[in-house]
Order: structure tokens, then C-alpha cells, then sequence
């Protein structure tokens, strides 16, 4: 059988010169198809369940799915390239409620997506398939779980869509979800978007993890609440075809009117399985009701394949049904199903699972093209802001379209609003007071190929979107590398994390606001580059080398207020290496730092030198393992001045420690308290604060006089 897509016959149908009795007829029979191909799923699904590590299956959202599921895979109504999942103008969907993801690996299985071994020995260490989906499994572009984030990486997917080439969004999620902040954020952008081109069906199964009949507190009516936010709203009953499928013929081929569109699709948990076992949130289920299960799921599929053949048979008797039953026979083919007849003319419909027809997604160039010509001239004599460099360089840099930015109402301590606007507004994008909808919908962008950028205050990133972005992009990484992935080189995330008003930039904004404690918290997040900025020249090449692409999840923290300038016009910059800044013969001490604080401990080494004691100084704006060695090494004393919580620090004691390295030489100024832990520390000027953490650099100075002439007596 030759897999083609399971969306081609209702494109077809629909342009057939139907009489009007014949067109109800295919309809009737499409009904009834989707019945079986019902069947056919939960099958594979309980199936994944009794071959599972652990026999276990998020069985009550699982089976609520099914029919949604089934009837946007099989019933015409998404648009998607199987052999290519990459390529750009198919439709896209988004399991925002992984927990459903029994359901849907089963589609992709018999699709196509990959072979049906994977639905064996599931949720194990080994395996590909696990209780969440995620970019291991072919098709599968995001990790989701039901946190209320997918499906804002849908709206994302949908604001794409609505350039060139064009194509629709599809999300699911699930009523417990819809209990996450998160869910109404996006809600309320792609409203006032109106983002006509995203469908968000709302498995709303009365039930969640800890209560499987009924929700924690009382839900709203949905459908009035997602009508006040401008949706297109549609409320169906989910435990049978025929309204969901009018409510996605409505949104597929109906007049868009720049209202994105809800189905409500009102069910129960672990509806379509027979055993009310299966009602709950998780459940591992035995071998005798396993098999119970499967033998009552089989004797129902024959009895929707036996209605099925008659009415066929009814067809073939109907001189008004034309080429209804001809078309019918066809349909079946594309839905997996093959049509046979034995001797006696009885009918049967076996279903087919593959072939495999996902291969290496092609490769992605994610170098920026730009004229380096036209990149501002930064004058070392002057003082700029972070946000003037970002606005000046994104002129230049957004003339590639595969450019985009989205800020946070903070667009004018970014300058990234500015700066892509000023060539292209509509990949400017500012969705308000909404950090962790502003972050899904960046990695959004980022998994389709583009270069993504998105900025707020560094204490405003949510952990929790962050670190599931990460989990997509090392599922991504993995997929690249294994033998048999599915994605190739130039499919990893480009996120560029702009983290403005780092260490005690924020100054009098307040206690919540201040970035000192952020930079210490992200060093534990698998694959994130975290680079503190110390200066204009070096924010630019810091941004060349990002758009040369493939830099995967860049957390960028930047000083708010004009500074001077350090490096020259020739700089380039390099993930994990060091600068000295200062150096001199017969020094005793260097001062190792980033951000702002260079700045201080430059003068701080004027200051010294006016004593008579030489110290060096050292930027470190991404972490330099060997530089920091050499200087461990060379038997000076090391001042660690951080206007954070020691995030050099505690790097270096990561190296010393993997190389078995003593640390008496080293004198750490930081804003850890005196016994070392983290604290939250007050608001105020930069002048204050300073002094207060004992960075200034008189303070500076002093210590490290006092320690290095103290040493020698």
C-alpha cells in the first residue's frame, strides 16, 4: 500500500460534482470508517499498555482522546507531509496534554511516522516512547506534558502559519490542564491576534489525576469564557463523530474570520474502553483484564466493520448513489484500512500499520545572511546601552527573514521590538505582561528554523517553561545524532534568551526584580549557554556569533545603563573563553569577573597599582575552564568579585574539583551571605549596592591590598 496522507480523499469528495443524496451518502460512510479506524486505535493503545516497562497507560485521558484524535488524522481535516514532518506550509499539531500520547503514537505508528516496534517495551529507559511525547518520536515537535505550554507553542506555530507558505494549527488539550496559568495567556494573545488559523480542541473529560470523575474545583462554562476572549467557540459531544467532525469541517473549510476556534468536546474519562477500570487517571492493568479488554475492543471492531459492509451493500443497490460506494472503497485504502473479499463475497477490513514513510528530515541552513558593512560603529571614546546595540544590530540582522523576536512589555529595555520592527513588524512580536507565553511561543519559532529571540527581566524567566524547552532541544540533539533519527544537522533550537537588567542593573525597580540570583539557578539547566555581558563591543560580536546559528539555548544577560567600551572593533567573541583585560609584570592578584563588575575591577586595579601592588584583570563572560586552571596554577591570589551569587565561583570549584585542586589562594566578593548561602537581596541604586556587597572599588582594592601585602610579611 502506498502511504499517502490520510487527508487527500476529503479535498477529493469535496470537489466531486456530488448529487446532493451522494454526497450524504460518503459522509454517512466516512462515519462509519471512522468507527472502525476508533477500534483500530484503542487496540494499539491497550496494546502499548500490556507491552509497556511497567504495564502501565495514562489510560482515562488516553481513551477521552481517541475520537478527537481520530477523526482530525482521519477525517480530512489536517494537512501533513508524513514523509517530511519538517517541511515548511503542512499543518502542525501539538499534543499540549502528553499524557494522551498512547493515543497518538498509535496514529503516527500506523500512519507512518515510525514502525510499530516502538509501540513495544514503551515508557522504558531505552525507549523512545515515553509517558510524554517529545522530538524522539518522529512527527512529534515539542516535549509537552500537561502543563498548559504546548498549547501556547501551538499559538506560536499559528502565528507562523499566517506567512508564507500558510498553514493551520491544531492543539489538544485537556480541561485539568486548562487549570495552568499558562493556558490563559495564550488564550488571550491569539484572540487579540486573530489567529483564525489555530483549532484548540478541549478534551473536557470532568476529571484530573487526584478526582477521575469530576475536577478539583468547579470549572467555568468554557464556552462563554473562551467566546469573551474573541474565539470562534464550538461545543460537541466528543463520545461520537458526527459533531466533531462538523465542528472541524466549520474551522478546515469554512469562511475564517480572524477568530481562532475552540472545540469543547465534552466527554468522560477513559471513554470507549469497556472495563470502568480504565476510568482513572494512570492505571497498570493486569493480564486477565488486559485480555478481557482486547478480545471485547476486537468483537466491537467486527461489528463496525459488519455495518460497514451493508451499508456498502446498501450502496451498491442505490442507483442515486453514483460513485459514492466507489469512493468509499477508496477512502478506506487511505484510512489504513484494506478492503478484501473472500470467496463467499464477505467482506473483511484488516488493519494496515505503516510501511514507514518518515525519513532524515533535510538539512537546515540557520547561518543569518547580513551585510557586516552596515552593523553599527561603536565609538570607544562613548557609553551605550544594551538596548541601543540590540536595536542597531537587529536593523541589520532582521533583514533575514528567518529573523524574529518576541519581547514581554519590556521591549524598551531590549531594544529587540525596535530593531526587527523597524524592518519587519510583524516579526516584532510584544505579548504583553505574559513571560511564559512569550517563551513557548519563541521556541515556537525556533523549531521551525528560525533564528528566535525573546527578552525580559532575568529574575521574569519561568524555570518551568525553561526547562521543559531544554528537555525538547536535547530530544532534538538526540534525534540528530542517532542512526536512525529522524531529524539531521540544523535542527536543534536557536533560542536566544535576552536577560536584561543582570546582577544590580535593576537597581530601585524592588526585591522581585533583582538579578542576582537567576544566573546561579540556570547553570544547572542542561544545554543552556549562559554568557554575562561586560561591554557594547562585546555584545555585538556576541550576537554575530549567534546568528552564525546552531547555538542552540542561549541565556544572554546584558547591563541596562550605558557603559564604557573594553574591546576593540576587532573582537570576536567565543562561547568559553576568557579575556585578559589587564596584565602586568610582578602581579600578585587577579580579578576574575563579568557583567558591570569589569568595569569596577579595572578601577579597582588602578587603585591597587597606586599602592604599588599590581593585579590583573580577567572578563569572563562564559565560563573559560582552562583559563580558569592557569590562573588556579600560577599561584596568585584570585579575587572572584561577582555582582551575583558566585556563579564563577561556583564553576571553579566544579574544575578543582574534577581536577583535584586545593582553593586556599582563592578570595571570593559576592552577594552569598557570610556563610555562603543564597539569599534574596533589597532594591536600590547601583551606588548603594556597590558598597553594600563590598564590590566597589575602593572596597576592592582594599581587600585585595591588605591580603597581598599581609601575605608577605
Amino acid at each position: 500500500m502506498n502511504p499517502q496522507p490520510a487527508i487527500a480523499y476529503r479535498r477529493r469528495s469535496l470537489r466531486h460534482d456530488w448529487i446532493p443524496d451522494s454526497e450524504s451518502l460518503v459522509r454517512r460512510g466516512i462515519l462509519l470508517l471512522l468507527a472502525v479506524k476508533d477500534s483500530d486505535i484503542r487496540i494499539l493503545t491497550l496494546e502499548q499498555c500490556r507491552d509497556a516497562v511497567d504495564k502501565g497507560l495514562h489510560a482515562g485521558g488516553a481513551f477521552s482522546a481517541v475520537i478527537p484524535l481520530v477523526a482530525l488524522y482521519y477525517g480530512g481535516y489536517i494537512d501533513v507531509d508524513i514523509a517530511d514532518p519538517t517541511r515548511r506550509g503542512q499543518d502542525l499539531f501539538v499534543l499540549s496534554k502528553g499524557h494522551a500520547v498512547a493515543a497518538l503514537a498509535s496514529i503516527y505508528a500506523e500512519l507512518g511516522y515510525f514502525s510499530e516496534s516502538v509501540l513495544r517495551n514503551s515508557r522504558s529507559y531505552e525507549s523512545i516512547l515515553n509517558g510524554h511525547p517529545g522530538p524522539l518520536l518522529p512527527g512529534v515537535h515539542i516535549a509537552t506534558g500537561p502543563m498548559g505550554q504546548g498549547f501556547s507553542v501551538a499559538q506560536g506555530f499559528a502565528i507562523a502559519g499566517r506567512t508564507s507558505p500558510r498553514f493551520d494549527s491544531y492543539c489538544m488539550t485537556g480541561d485539568g490542564e486548562l487549570q495552568e496559568g499558562t493556558i490563559w495567556e495564550a488564550v488571550m494573545f491569539a484572540g487579540q491576534k486573530h489567529l483564525d488559523n489555530l483549532c484548540v480542541m478541549v478534551d473536557q473529560n470532568n476529571g484530573q489525576l487526584d478526582i477521575a470523575d469530576r475536577m478539583v474545583f468547579p470549572m467555568p462554562n468554557l464556552e462563554s469564557v473562551f467566546s469573551a476572549f474573541g474565539w470562534e467557540v464550538a461545543s460537541v459531544d466528543a463520545t461520537q463523530y458526527d459533531g466533531v467532525c462538523a465542528a472541524l469541517e466549520r474551522f478546515k473549510y469554512g469562511p475564517r474570520n480572524g477568530k481562532p476556534t475552540a472545540i469543547i468536546c465534552h466527554s468522560t474519562k477513559g471513554y470507549g474502553a469497556f472495563s470502568d477500570f480504565m476510568n482513572r487517571h494512570k492505571v497498570v492493568v493486569g493480564d486477565s483484564l488486559m485480555q478481557q479488554e482486547l478480545t471485547l475492543q476486537a468483537d466491537r471492531r467486527r461489528a463496525r466493520v459488519n455495518e460497514f459492509a451493508a451499508y456498502l451493500d446498501r450502496l451498491g443497490d442505490d442507483s442515486q448513489a453514483g460513485g459514492a460506494r466507489d469512493t468509499l472503497i477508496e477512502i478506506a485504502g487511505q484510512m489504513h484500512l484494506d478492503l478484501r473479499n473472500n470467496a463467499a463475497g464477505e467482506m473483511s477490513l484488516p488493519e494496515v500499520v505503516g510501511p514507514v514513510a518518515t525519513g532524515r528530515a533535510p538539512h537546515r541552513n540557520k547561518r543569518i545572511q547580513y551585510d557586516p558593512g552596515l552593523l553599527p560603529r561603536i565609538d570607544p571614546g562613548k557609553q551605550y546601552s544594551a538596548a541601543e546595540i540590540v536595536t542597531g544590530a537587529m536593523k541589520v540582522f532582521a533583514h533575514d527573514a528567518a529573523v524574529v523576536s518576541i519581547d514581554s512589555d519590556l521591549a524598551s529595555t531590549s531594544g529587540l521590538e525596535a530593531g526587527v520592527a523597524a524592518v519587519d513588524q510583524k516579526r516584532a512580536l510584544n505579548v504583553g505582561v505574559a513571560e511564559a507565553n512569550m517563551m513557548a511561543i519563541g521556541e515556537a519559532f525556533a523549531a521551525l528554523g528560525y533564528n528566535a529571540w525573546i527578552s525580559t527581566f532575568c529574575p521574569f524567566y519561568d524555570w518551568k517553561v525553561l526547562r521543559r524547552i531544554a528537555v525538547g532541544h536535547q530530544e532534538r540533539l538526540e534525534s540528530i545524532q542517532a542512526k536512525d533519527g529522524w531529524l539531521s544537522e540544523g535542527h536543534g533550537l536557536d533560542l536566544t534568551l535576552l536577560a536584561t537588567a543582570a546582577n544590580f542593573e535593576t537597581r530601585t525597580n524592588g526585591a522581585t526584580h533583582m538579578g542576582n540570583d537567576d544566573i546561579t539557578i540556570f547553570d544547572g539547566m542542561a544545554h543552556l549557554k549562559i554568557i554575562d555581558v561586560s561591554c557594547p563591543q562585546q555584545l555585538l560580536g556576541i550576537m554575530k556569533w549567534i546568528m552564525q546559528g546552531n547555538r542552540g539555548l542561549v541565556y544572554v544577560r546584558v547591563m541596562r545603563t550605558p557603559s564604557a567600551v573594553l574591546y576593540a572593533d576587532d573582537y570576536t567573541f567565543e562561547f568559553g573563553k576568557g579575556h585578559v583585560l589587564r596584565q602586568g609584570a610582578g602581579e600578585r592578584a587577579v580579578i576574575v569577573s563579568s557583567g558591570r563588575q569589569v568595569h569596577e575591577a579595572l578601577a579597582a586595579a588602578e587603585q591597587c597599582s597606586s599602592r604599588g601592588v599590581e593585579v590583573g584583570v580577567v572578563d569572563m563572560p562564559s565560563i573559560d575552564e582552562d583559563l580558569l586552571l592557569q590562573l588556579h596554577d600560577s599561584c596568585k591570589l584570585l579575587f572572584l568579585a561577582e555582582q551575583n551569587n558566585g556563579y564563577i565561583w561556583q564553576n571553579l570549584l566544579k574544575v578543582l574539583y574534577r581536577h583535584r585542586k586545593n582553593h586556599e589562594r582563592i578570595v571570593t566578593i559576592n552577594t552569598l551571605t557570610a556563610e555562603g548561602r543564597p539569599y534574596f537581596i533589597h532594591s536600590g541604586t547601583y551606588e548603594e549596592l556597590l558598597p553594600a556587597f563590598g564590590l566597589s572599588p575602593s572596597q576592592l582594592a582594599k581587600a585585595i591590598c591588605s591580603r597581598v601585602q599581609g601575605g608577605s610579611k
